[in-house]
């Protein structure tokens, strides 16, 4: 069938293609022992990449002195935001039932943002693998000789490179330019200023396109490809960046314990999660559901100006459309979102697995920032802001309320819903005076 047709034929990809603010409830979902007959990623390649980051820890702890409260651990904080949650019930009226918090990965050491998951994982696994290959390292030493000289000295003759629309550049730049690694990170045009001026003062090249992410990651393979000793993240792609993301279930798991919280039947688990391309949300989903299983509900949030991934789920045709196909062009505020294409490899892992969507209107971004900063003293970026619209929709929607009255019932009101924050601890002061006096429409 061809595009034109699937517009003018499903009304769901007629309202995408109208810039509407839509919900998405996904029919293809399936428990999760039905799911996890035909999983690619094991528990032994999640336990595996959470080894490899403790093993990790100390030259972490050396080399990002920020972390060494967690002793080398990247890790964000949990934290309750029962004040926003009332005051969104009041504004948006509408009702969030049980307790609302934020995960926020907006302030995960080293990079700021959940890309501090996958990209640095990345980084370390490809450093791990070249210096073991060369005899220099073995898994049982202690990590922190990689800030040793000779080790950057060995890594200086060979490079990373990225295409990025500025967090995962700025995550696998920090990280990489810290083992010495040759950096160059390819940069969308919607990537902020001041994320190119940081890499840069980082030691990165940065090369800059006049073009979207898609033309940034097409350059950056190519280029990449061309040179022996270059190494690609691929953030379309990279089993290894996913991988790193999965982490953060474990992690969040842990903070439940800490907390006393138990998820379950009665005490379900609602997510909602900003996505882009879909590496950082789907590696996150799937490990919650590896944990979780059937008490936990994912739910994607993205702008309606940069739907990709709602369009290639909604269709069945995944990355092989794309928003321009349907006249979107991914000019949006919500930056670290401006994707025209999802991942292949994570839309099709989500196609059986994610609740569903929500899309947004620019200006929200806006209003849920100044409403966090209001009633919890929290400031995070715009793009992380889009998770809030889904607590916001959940029971005010006729689809999602339906999807939740059949999957949890009365149990709604005893869940736990979590916004999770992508970005935004790096952000300069004068750029976040500016996003909380930014009004739209």
């Amino acid at each position: 069938m061809e595009i034109k047709e699937i517009v003018e034929k499903n009304e769901l990809v007629k309202k995408i293609s109208e810039k509407k603010e839509i919900v998405w409830i996904n029919n293809k979902q399936v428990k999760y022992s039905e799911y996890e007959k035909n999983l690619p990623i094991t528990d032994e390649q999640i336990k595996e990449a959470e080894d490899r980051l403790i093993r990790f820890a100390p030259f972490i702890k050396k080399a990002f002195p920020e972390t060494e409260i967690t002793n080398g651990i990247i890790e964000s904080p949990l934290e309750p935001i029962f004040n926003m949650q009332k005051e969104l019930e009041k504004k948006y009226n509408t009702k969030i039932p049980g307790k609302l918090y934020l995960k926020m990965d907006s302030h995960l050491p080293v990079a700021g943002s959940i890309k501090a998951r996958g990209g640095v994982y990345e980084v370390l696994k490809h450093a791990e693998d070249l210096a073991i290959a060369a005899g220099m390292l073995s898994k049982n030493d202690d990590y922190s000789i990689l800030t040793e000289e000779k080790f950057k000295k060995f890594f200086s003759g060979y490079k990373v490179q990225v295409g990025s629309t500025g967090n995962l550049g700025l995550s696998i730049g920090i990280t990489s330019a810290a083992l010495g690694f040759e950096v160059i990170v390819h940069m969308s045009a919607d990537a902020k200023q001041w994320k190119k001026d940081m890499l840069r003062s980082k030691g990165v090249k940065v090369i800059e396109y006049a073009d979207d992410y898609g033309k940034a990651v097409e350059e950056g393979r190519k280029n990449s490809d061309a040179d022996p000793k270059s190494y690609f993240v691929d953030d379309e792609k990279s089993l290894n960046l996913f991988l790193g993301y999965t982490i953060a279930a474990l992690r969040l798991k842990k903070q439940f314990d800490e907390k006393g919280i138990v998820i379950d039947e009665e005490h379900p688990l609602i997510v909602y999660i900003p996505c882009g391309v879909g590496g950082a949300p789907g590696g996150v989903a799937y490990g919650l559901k590896r944990i979780f299983k059937d008490n936990v509900y994912v739910f994607f949030i993205e702008p309606t100006l940069a739907p990709c991934m709602v369009l290639g789920l909604a269709t069945g045709l995944h990355e092989k459309i794309s928003i321009r196909d349907v006249g979107i062009y991914g000019i949006t505020h919500a930056d670290g979102l401006a994707v025209a294409r999802p991942s292949g490899l994570v839309s099709e892992l989500m196609d059986s697995l994610l609740s569903g969507e929500f899309t947004l209107d620019d200006y929200k971004l806006y209003d849920y920032l100044r409403c966090l900063n209001q009633t919890e003293n929290k400031k995070i970026e715009p793009s992380s802001c889009a998770a809030f619209e889904g607590p916001v929709e959940l029971l005010k929607n006729l689809e999602s309320k339906e999807y939740i009255e059949k999957r949890i019932g009365k149990n709604i009101e005893n869940s736990y819903q979590i916004c999770w924050a992508t970005g935004g601890r790096m952000v300069p002061k004068e750029d976040m005076d500016k996003f909380l006096t930014t009004y739209l429409k």
